[in-house]
């Protein structure tokens, strides 16, 4: 086998985990806002309750040979599914790609990084999901993977995997991101005396500081995001949609940012933003 067919059989295999792990952002995204376990008890439709078959469960290609609709009632499947599956796969194999830009760059740390990574890629699409649905952003996809992101840094650091934040501006990060939003939170409600952003933001933006690390990770995040929100912002005024302006959640945007940051700083965002590039 020959290098190059060599890492593109691991491009194949990234991509297939990551239509595998937003099957799984699915259940997530489906069960977390009821509180319910995504482990127990095994997928089913939600029209009819019929456990979904293991044949009908493959990420991507069940949908297409069901066209979209339940086998047993016929329900149709939201496009929202296959969605969700193929942007976490193609954000795994761009991941590899990434990290694994030659076969000769394949080694046990990479791989690890291109894993730990996915499933925080996996986290922040599934918390933008629930965020535009439910407007609520779960603990376990924010304040509880800090630990997470402060483990995933002083691991890879440990492996020698470059251009990973070390553990200590990983905890820097976490505070850092929280604490600025929290005070521009405290901020707006002295002004406004109402909140300008739920406190899901705060606890998203710590741990996106917590797996991007401090500086210039939380500054280009918080940059990215607001300019984006401006954007989306600016575009529903002037289509007529003013009343929807204050339902827009903050979280997509922070995520969309914190995905920008992990695929394009090194080699795009520094040009484009120099005064942050440290």
């Amino acid at each position: 086998m020959t290098p190059e067919t060599y890492h593109l059989l691991f491009q194949v295999l990234t991509l297939i985990s990551g239509l595998c792990a937003g099957s799984f952002a699915n259940v997530c995204i489906a069960r977390m806002p009821e509180d319910r376990s995504v482990v127990r008890p095994r997928s089913q439709c939600p029209s009819c309750g019929h456990m979904v078959r293991a044949r009908d469960n493959v990420p991507l290609l069940s949908w297409a040979v069901l066209r979209g609709r339940c086998r047993d009632c016929e329900w149709a499947i939201p496009i929202r599914y296959p969605a969700v599956e193929a942007l976490v796969g193609i954000l795994s194999l761009l991941l590899f790609r990434h990290l694994v830009p030659t076969a000769a760059s394949i080694t046990e740390a990479s791989l690890v990084t291109w894993a730990l990574y996915l499933v925080f890629l996996t986290m922040l699409v599934a918390t933008t999901f629930i965020d535009l649905r439910h407007y609520i952003i779960p603990d376990e996809f924010s304040i509880w993977a800090i630990p997470a992101g402060v483990g995933t840094t002083a691991l890879l650091n440990f492996m020698g995997q470059p251009g990973i934040p070390d553990w200590k501006s990983s905890i820097l990060g976490a505070l850092l991101g929280g604490g600025i939003l929290a005070a521009v939170m405290g901020g707006y409600w002295l002004v406004r005396r109402e909140e300008g952003m739920g406190f899901g933001d705060v606890k998203l933006l710590a741990m996106l500081g917590a797996w991007l690390g401090a500086v210039p990770a939380v500054p280009v995040v918080i940059l990215l995001s607001s300019i984006a929100g401006s954007i989306i912002g600016i575009l529903m005024m002037f289509s007529g949609e003013r009343g929807l302006r204050s339902q827009i959640p903050f979280g997509p945007f922070l995520a969309m940012g914190g995905v920008a940051y992990l695929f394009f700083w090194d080699s795009h965002l520094s040009l484009l933003i120099p005064g942050l590039a440290l």
